[in-house]
């Protein structure tokens, strides 16, 4: 379903989600902080003329600019609670530029009229005989102005005052009827139009019983009133990521324009070999020996026209994905909507996918710890887990908070633990498995940086997990080499080791505490290119302090594990516990205590920031306890589900994913494929995204067999045509910013 006018949409319809948030149909709002309000209207002259609901709008849009200010220190309000002479002349003097034009017209008056002449139906017609005559005023001021009429809220009818019985929401319906049929009746300039902020009587349908009196708006529905006021003139000012409503779409850059003639041509040319391969396989096939009868065998592609095709075929799918990237996030084409946390939304959907993990379980084909089909379902249910916290919005219910940040931090120990374990085990320090790694790791990071037109930083967690393991392979390739199996000649390789990782960890706490030294590492190009967001580097050393030890623990418990696995002090036979009973059942005491404290540590939380200081040390703890809960029972160690597992295998590229085709805005909403239908929505988005992640981790998976060869020769080629493409990324890029001031 097509977006349409969102700005259209946010002036007339809406809902509310649960008792204070306001979702305008098919759109963002944006909740404004007093200093962004404060840049957005800065020079800018508002006026807001009527009755005593418009002084009351009024009043909130001005707590939104300075929330200390008191309703009785306000004195710049019009009063003019009638439409009649008195409203023309003040309207009438900023047409003909007596006075200066305000940028922002707020107007809006009824019930006065229907109080003081007692509802009659002279009033009415008096009324719209004044609007008449106001009408071509508002649509010249809106040529160049904003200009909203308000319509007139309904009314708490039990709760008036007796001196406002007549004030019936059938009159007032009957003044907005004529208010709506009267504006913008004589224009036929589209930029002359008065918009008419209807969604107010919707609000107060809601919310008109919690009045004092029976006619004003609570407190709580006129700030929502001035918000949207506020999203409706400043969203196109300040561009907010979470405001999708009233923003134009984006122009395409530059970088953007090539990379859509790029997918062009390799789905053209991919379709132009496809079509040449196939006639030449009808011709072999329809080819016989004339002597014996018998079909010829096709003539075999050579090797390069082979690579070409797949190198085509992957450029074709990956451009059809980068199109629906593209039109879900930043084309007005699809609805985006504001998350509304429930702890039914996140925790309801957490039980459907235990029961499901449950149920596909299987027996492993190894009983290592950490073996790969466990790896893969840890990382998998883990996965799915943050998917449920993002999409629900669990950010804002702290205990949940601390408990995803502990997965996320899982996930880094698992870098520690399994780049660790592969360095010390196979000793291959070789250009060709660095490659391999970084371009699986980033590939599709590059890809959406120019699609989607964000700066590297912005994808955090593969920046992150792309420095942690340049961290691990500089630790362990720089001399002396230290490997499993040069240490097994000579135990003092291994304290060689160990002071290796305390060298590790001793910067890793330098750089944790001095701001101003990883600034520095980080604000040199190319990496500042990199790693900077918004002009600067802090949100990079925030997420990097946030979980700065557990690669490193990570690393330990690969090292600790791999030793005493090699000194057969630890049992891995299928339905063997890992230790001796006694032991066995001490240990796994231990860990069940450690992790229920953790939890209940996390759930008693008050303050995200303290808590945020003392994650760094203490989220092994929970880690380490599920480890050991996960495998320390040889039945439970022997399997694994395979559900789990599953999604564990393209876990990156459905973290990476989930920003621009599950969620939207950037992750700071929903995307809505099927308005009016969340469940179903909620469906048909999801399939389509897993499908895409798990096509772009087979794409992913075929380019690096072919960008990344293991000849060192070609290899260094390659990377030189690497680095020219990035030298081009960023001249182009510089033109761009160029072009932009």
């Amino acid at each position: 379903f097509k977006g349409g006018d969102t700005c259209e949409y946010l002036l007339s319809s809406g809902r509310f989600l649960g008792e204070k948030v306001w979702q305008p149909h098919s759109c963002m709002m944006h909740k404004y902080k007093n200093s962004e309000a404060k840049n957005c209207l800065m020079d800018k002259h508002i006026v807001f003329i009527g009755d005593s609901r418009i002084r009351q709008l009024f009043y909130s849009f001005i707590k939104l600019i300075n929330p200390q200010v008191k309703e009785e220190g306000i004195k710049d309000f019009l009063w003019y609670p009638e439409v009649n002479g008195s409203m023309r002349q003040r309207i009438k003097s900023w047409t003909e530029g007596s006075v200066a034009k305000p940028h922002i017209i707020v107007v809006g008056a009824a019930t006065w009229s229907i109080k003081i002449h007692n509802g009659s139906n002279e009033a009415l017609a008096q009324y719209k005989i004044n609007i008449t005559s106001i009408a071509p005023l508002l649509e010249k001021l809106a040529i160049s102005s904003d200009v909203y009429w308000v319509l007139q809220d309904p009314v708490y009818e039990d709760m008036l005052s007796e001196s406002r019985k007549m004030i019936t929401n059938e009159k007032i319906d009957a003044y907005n009827e004529a208010a709506v049929r009267i504006l913008n009746s004589s224009s036929r300039n589209s930029k002359a139009k008065v918009k008419v902020f209807s969604v107010s009587k919707l609000i107060a349908q809601e919310t008109i019983m919690k009045s004092a009196d029976g006619l004003h708006l609570p407190e709580s529905s006129r700030d929502t009133n001035a918000m949207i006021l506020m999203n409706v003139y400043c969203n196109k000012i300040m561009k907010p990521i979470d405001g999708s409503c009233c923003q134009p779409q984006p122009p395409l850059t530059l970088i953007q324009k090539i990379a859509f003639c790029f997918f062009t041509l390799s789905i053209i040319g991919y379709l132009i070999i496809s079509l040449i391969h196939r006639n030449n396989y009808r011709k072999n096939k329809s080819c016989t020996d004339l002597e014996s009868g018998e079909e010829k065998k096709p003539a075999s592609s050579t090797p390069n026209v082979s690579t070409l095709e797949m190198l085509l075929h992957c450029f074709c799918k990956l451009g059809l994905i980068m199109t629906y990237f593209y039109l879900c996030d930043r084309a007005n084409l699809f609805m985006k909507e504001n998350k509304f946390y429930t702890h039914s939304s996140f925790f309801i959907p957490i039980a459907y996918i235990l029961v499901l993990g449950v149920f596909y379980t299987e027996n492993t084909k190894e009983t290592k710890v950490l073996n790969r089909e466990q790896t893969d379902e840890w990382k998998g249910w883990m996965q799915l887990v943050i998917l449920i916290y993002h999409i629900s919005g669990a950010s804002t219910f702290l205990p949940v908070y601390m408990h995803i940040r502990v997965l996320v931090a899982a996930y880094l120990f698992q870098t520690g633990y399994g780049h660790f374990s592969y360095f010390w085990i196979k000793g291959d320090f070789g250009v060709y498995r660095v490659c391999q790694v970084l371009f699986r790791l980033n590939f599709l990071v590059v890809v959406l940086c120019i699609v989607m037109d964000r700066p590297y930083q912005f994808y955090y967690f593969v920046p992150l997990v792309t420095v942690w393991f340049m961290i691990i392979y500089a630790t362990l390739a720089v001399w002396p080499q230290i490997v499993q199996k040069k240490a097994n000649g000579n135990c003092l390789w291994h304290f060689g080791l160990l002071l290796k990782l305390i060298c590790l960890l001793t910067c890793i706490y330098f750089l944790s505490y001095s701001q101003g030294a990883f600034e520095k590492i980080f604000s040199f190009w190319p990496l500042s290119k990199c790693f900077e967001l918004n002009g600067n580097v802090y949100e990079w050393w925030f997420r990097w302090k946030l979980d700065r030890y557990v690669v490193f623990h990570g690393m330990l418990f690969a090292f600790i594990y791999l030793a005493l696995q090699k000194r057969q002090m630890i049992s891995e036979g299928k339905g063997d516990p890992l230790f001796s009973n006694r032991v066995s059942n001490v240990l796994l005491f231990i860990s069940i205590v450690s992790f229920l404290t953790y939890s209940i540590w996390a759930s008693s939380c008050k303050n995200k920031t303290e808590c945020n200081e003392l994650h760094p040390s203490v989220s092994v703890v929970q880690i380490l306890a599920f480890i050991l809960i996960r495998n320390i029972p040889g039945y439970v160690r022997s399997v694994y589900s395979s559900f789990f597992a599953w999604f564990g295998k393209i876990s990156l590229e459905l973290f990476i994913c989930q920003y621009h085709i599950w969620l939207a805005a950037d992750t700071k909403g929903i995307l809505v494929l099927i308005p009016g239908y969340p469940m179903f929505n909620v469906l048909v988005s999801t399939f389509i995204f897993v499908c895409v992640a798990h096509e772009i981790s087979q794409i992913t998976n075929d380019l690096a067999q072919i960008v990344v060869p293991k000849d060192n020769s070609t290899l260094l080629k390659r990377l030189l045509c690497i680095a020219g493409f990035f030298s081009g990324l960023h001249f182009f890029s510089a033109m761009q910013d160029q072009s932009r001031h």
